[in-house]
């Protein structure tokens, strides 16, 4: 009975002392950059990714975590972590250069098969902006279309009663089309997930098999759409249309 006590008491110490000792996301950030100008790019690495098993997430992590990979040679994991930024914020330009950069030293350059304009632009256009930021977007055109409404409703003068008219229907067109993008973007990342090779170089498989038939080698960072899972394997989609599979710890999802 003794020895339990006793171990009740070291582990409440413990739990004390490394409550005492964690800290908050804003001082590991700070850590974590002082480590990074002081070259100390895998310590950095560390105290970036303490921020992430916390919960916490940003752009501006990601970008430094995708810096610090970077300075490490480690390719594939800079450029993951590039696009993690870039999810978060698609109008990011220092995020957007650095993995132009990264992209730009990575061995596999395949050509993307050609899409329909409207597609294209389509797609473009919905992930020009985070989901986050389309819903915001949505609810400040249906807040200004409820006020025009009300003013519509609530005012006795004919030239405001006008011109509400007009700004509802107006907004309301806007709120349709917003809606309809706000939509289309949470159903495209709902259903396209992405992933990064992290390995130097792999051998596609034909199956879900270690010792299934190769079907083309790809190289660390190149980017994929992943399909299918099938136990601890993926099916991959490049560019080009090429298909294939690879194991789960050979890559990184973004």
């Amino acid at each position: 009975m003794i020895l339990k006590k006793n171990t009740l008491f070291v582990v409440i110490g413990l739990l004390v002392i490394s409550s005492l000792n964690a800290q908050t996301p804003e001082e590991l950030i700070v850590y974590g950059n002082k480590l990074y100008q002081e070259g100390k790019y895998e310590d950095a690495i560390d105290s970036y990714q303490q921020i992430i098993s916390q919960g916490f997430e940003s752009s501006s992590l990601y970008y430094n975590l995708g810096n610090a990979h970077f300075r490490t040679g480690k390719l594939g994991s800079a450029i993951l972590f590039y696009e993690k930024g870039l999810k978060l914020a698609p109008g990011d330009e220092d995020i957007s250069y650095n993995l132009r950069i990264a992209n730009a030293r990575t061995i596999d350059q395949i050509t993307q098969l050609p899409k329909i304009f409207i597609i294209e632009w389509w797609e473009i256009l919905i992930t020009s902006l985070s989901l986050s930021l389309w819903a915001v977007i949505t609810l400040v055109i249906y807040l200004v279309f409820l006020t025009s409404i009300g003013l519509y409703f609530l005012s006795r003068r004919i030239s405001i009663q006008k011109i509400s008219f007009l700004v509802s229907s107006i907004f309301l067109a806007l709120l349709i089309i917003s809606s309809v993008i706000l939509f289309s973007r949470y159903n495209y990342e709902a259903t396209t997930n992405y992933g990064i090779l992290l390995e130097t170089s792999y051998s596609v498989k034909t199956s879900p098999d270690v010792k299934g038939t190769d079907a083309f080698v790809i190289h660390e960072g190149i980017k994929f759409v992943i399909e299918d899972k099938v136990n601890d394997w993926y099916k991959i989609r490049l560019v080009d249309g090429k298909v294939g599979w690879i194991p789960k710890n050979s890559i990184g999802q973004i």
